[in-house]
């Protein structure tokens, strides 16, 4: 089973995110989804029931948009609480050992913006480094991220276009799946 840990401020609003999960519900894929903003909109995490949750699952998708070169500020305090010390790090905190962190997010402008050369500077897998060290630290197993650019009508996409690039998202996140399914089967 996989658990995805969702964490859009405007979920309802979203297109990109919203057809990313609705095909994954229709894919059928074993998932169980915690839409953090609607069980948290006060920002009072309960963290037992959050670290219970993770106990359960091998893989652990965050779902989000890419805000202002990182995460949702739900996200960033929802690890902030629930990765604490003397559970997924610190003296007996490796309840975490050997899960699958997958970072999945959609990027409203283009490719070529977030380039060297682009006016965002930078590539998308810089922006990234906190969560793959966060992975490190707490003994997971960090699983490159699944991304997708030009998701936003404020940045001149489409409706049609944006959901056809978070169904072809969705079908990269189930694919993902099944090869560490796959590698976690091997492991075993």
């Amino acid at each position: 089973m996989n658990l995805m840990i969702l964490a859009h401020p405007k979920f309802d609003q979203s297109i990109a995110n919203k057809t990313i999960v609705e095909a994954l519900k229709e894919s059928g894929v074993p998932l169980d989804i915690r839409n953090i903003h609607e069980l948290y909109p006060d920002y009072q995490i309960d963290i037992k029931a959050e670290q219970e949750n993770l106990l359960k699952y091998q893989n652990i998708i965050l779902q989000y948009p890419f805000y202002w070169y990182s995460m949702p500020a739900i996200l960033k305090h929802w690890i902030d609480e629930v990765f604490e010390y003397g559970f997924a790090y610190g003296n007996e905190g490796d309840k975490l050992k050997g899960k699958n962190l997958i970072p999945s997010f959609t990027v409203g402008s283009s490719k070529e913006s977030y380039s060297a050369l682009g006016f965002q500077h930078f590539r998308i897998y810089e922006y990234c480094k906190q969560l793959e060290q966060i992975a490190y630290y707490t003994q997971m197993h960090y699983i490159e991220p699944i991304y997708s650019y030009e998701t936003s009508l404020a940045a001149g996409y489409s409706k049609k276009s944006i959901i056809k690039v978070a169904y072809q998202h969705a079908e990269r996140i189930i694919h993902q799946l099944q090869l560490v399914d796959e590698m976690h089967l091997q492991e075993k």
